[in-house]
């Protein structure tokens, strides 16, 4: 059996040096352990906000709340806002140039916004520059490249990634140095091949198809889909296999239904590079009616000297408004595809 004792405590008086000193103590610790809960509080309550907003973002408010992490913050922030005005200066003098009168363009110093806004510049462009013609070329270019991207880019990034053939690190390195040379490298061989095709000896001047074939085999492209192709479980293509299912049928029912997250990408990268391509079509469509908006704006700025400045302004409005619009309703896929850009070899 065992005895407990207890001692009496020591009584200490309210003004001994013993008492001040365990009363401060007291005092501290309570002040350390309301400033640690206060700070588990605040954590939780900032995990538990990025956790219901399900993102994850590149400073803490925790972070935030330090005055030097605040300052590079605010400095970042005005550096990227003076970027953005300066990106939007041309565009919106583009729009208010569209809207000024012959004189008030080039007017010194310039107005800011148009003294008297003529909106009948956007109508009188739209019929003599010809814009629904030069539109419907710009699109059918756009539409071709995008169809023979996906079909050259989707088939070579599968053999590639699935069917394994023999060589395939040459190959990939190959993809790899293309990528290095600039494409102005290749301008005078495409051009002679299109001029005169090799072996069939047709030319494809003044033809869309000249525009579309250099474009069909994009290493890019190929390599993007290649890495995401590499991503798809193989058990998956292994199992239809067993099912009795061809390499083609595996390709069509199983590979590119996972794909299309990659295939939304490389669509909206495709329109925006035939969209705003301007130098090979100028070379290889010198017929009016095939120009696309870009090339025909600049023959329009050149040959027509009675052309209203204003006009030409207008055009571009117009040119400039569907990339415009694409990026704001694919703007998530477009951000997706940065992300796809991190090629595995």
């Amino acid at each position: 059996m065992v005895t407990e004792y207890n001692e009496p405590l020591l009584e200490q008086e309210p003004g001994s040096d013993q008492h001040r000193q365990r009363a401060s103590a007291d005092g501290l610790a309570r002040s350390l352990l309301g400033r640690g809960w206060r700070w588990r509080r605040s954590a939780a309550e900032a995990s538990s906000s990025s956790e219901a907003s399900g993102e994850r973002t590149l400073l803490s408010p925790l972070m935030l709340r330090r005055p030097l992490v605040r300052f590079c913050y605010w400095v970042v922030f005005l550096l990227l806002l003076v970027g953005t005005l300066t990106t939007l200066g041309p565009l919106y003098w583009m729009v208010s140039g569209a809207l000024k009168s012959n004189v008030e363009i080039f007017q010194r110093p310039p107005t800011f916004w148009p003294a008297h806004p003529q909106w009948s510049n956007y109508s009188n462009a739209w019929q003599i520059l010809q814009l629904p013609l030069y539109l419907g070329n710009s699109l059918m270019l756009a539409a071709g490249a995008v169809l023979l991207q996906l079909l050259v880019s989707a088939t070579a990034a599968y053999a590639l990634s699935k069917l394994r053939p023999w060589g395939r690190s040459a190959i990939l390195f190959a993809f790899f140095a293309t990528l290095m040379v600039p494409p102005v490298v290749y301008l005078i061989p495409q051009f002679v091949n299109i001029s005169d095709l090799p072996l069939i000896h047709v030319s494809l001047i003044n033809n869309w198809a000249g525009v579309w074939l250099p474009e069909a085999a994009n290493a890019f492209n190929i390599l993007i889909l290649k890495s995401f192709f590499d991503t798809i479980p193989g058990e998956l293509t292994d199992a239809a296999r067993l099912d009795g299912a061809s390499s083609w049928q595996v390709f069509t029912r199983i590979v590119l239904p996972l794909s299309r997250p990659a295939l939304a990408v490389i669509t909206i990268f495709t329109v925006i590079a035939s969209w705003k391509d301007f130098l090979w079509p100028l070379l290889v469509l010198s017929n009016s009616n095939l120009q696309p908006l870009m090339v025909a704006l600049y023959h329009e700025s050149g040959l027509n000297a009675n052309l209203p400045f204003s006009y030409l302004m207008a055009g571009l409005v117009f040119a400039s408004l569907p990339p415009i619009l694409l990026f704001l309703l694919f703007q998530r896929q477009i951000i997706r595809g940065v992300n796809l850009t991190g090629l595995k070899g």
